[in-house]
Formats: C-alpha cells, structure tokens, sequence
C-alpha cells in the first residue's frame, strides 16, 4: 500500500472511529464539564422499611443471594445487576444510573432517585449497566485509536508533520505542567 493509500486509509477510519464516538465523549464533556463547575446532580432520597435489612452481612460472599431474598420477603421489586461494596457499612445495588437502593450495616434502606445530571455522573463514573460498562470500555480503546491514529496520519503528511508535532509537544509540556502541580 503506497503512502497515500495508506494516510487516506487511515483517515477514514479516523473519521468513522470518531463519528462512533462522539455520542460518549459527548455525554462525558458534558457530565464532567457540569460537575466541575458545580452541577453534580441531584439524588433525591426516600428511605424505606426493608424487615431483615439489618441481619445482611456485607461481608458475605452471597451477599447478592441475600439481598435478592430479603428485597423479595418485603415484596420490594427491585431489579439491579450487582451489588458494590461502599466500605463496610454501605452497599448499593448497581446500577446507579437509574433508581437504586443503599442498604447500610445499621439495617437502613434508602431508595436514591438521581436526576439526569446524577444519571449523566454515574454512567460517566462507570457505575451503568453491565452492558454500557462494556461499551465505555470499546470506546476507551477507540479513543486510543483515535489519538495514535491522528498522531501518525498528521506525522505521515509532510503539510501537517510541524504542526503535529508541535502541538504534541505543547500538550504534552501542559499535561506534565499541570500533572506536576496536581
């Protein structure tokens, strides 16, 4: 493949990978960009009696099993995937981008409901479903390909090698600026 065929190649596939993923940097630009100037939701909670909530042992390597059956012995459906160990007197039932329930050691359930921006923050943290955990993982390392994609496209076209270079070096020299004073 000559170096034409082999830079068009690459932009193309530069441009797919980052039109597949823009949605997630979207909602992570916009969740990360709220909460650091302030926004960081809202999670409205409404404490409930859950009967056998406080003989849960969180320690428990069935500690799932035993949530499952004592939600049931108080008739309360509620779906989640896992259970999170938040220390050793809280867990959550995850996911915690919807309404989800937090049980602690004292026996006390709450029920958290988090508005969109709280939605937004728990997806961004990776504490969605299963499934979109998977999909943040896709595109993390299609983030990567996007990043050495661009890098080597802008470093293969001798128009844009200067510029390509200088702006690694200028983010680079920032990053470790700022990651020194962090």
């Amino acid at each position: 493949m000559s170096k034409k065929n082999l830079r068009s190649t690459l932009v193309t596939l530069h441009l797919l990978f980052a039109g597949f993923l823009a949605p997630a940097f979207f909602l992570l630009a916009v969740s990360g960009g709220l909460y650091l100037i302030g926004n960081k939701g809202s999670f409205p909670v409404e404490v409930i009696n859950v009967p056998g909530a406080a003989s849960l042992d969180f320690k428990s390597k069935t500690i799932d099993a035993d949530v499952r059956k004592v939600l049931a012995d108080a008739g309360i459906d509620h779906k989640f995937e896992y259970v999170k160990s938040r220390g050793a007197d809280k867990i959550h039932l995850r996911p915690t981008s919807r309404t989800y329930l937090e049980l602690t050691s004292d026996g006390t359930v709450k029920r958290v409901t988090p508005d969109l921006q709280g939605k937004m923050m728990e997806l961004h943290k990776g504490h969605g479903p299963k499934l979109f955990k998977l999909y943040q993982k896709l595109v993390a390392l299609g983030l990567l390909g996007v990043i050495f994609g661009g890098v080597f496209v802008g470093l293969l076209a001798p128009a844009y090698r200067r510029k390509t270079i200088g702006s690694l070096v200028v983010g680079t020299l920032a990053f470790l600026c700022l990651a020194l004073l962090a």
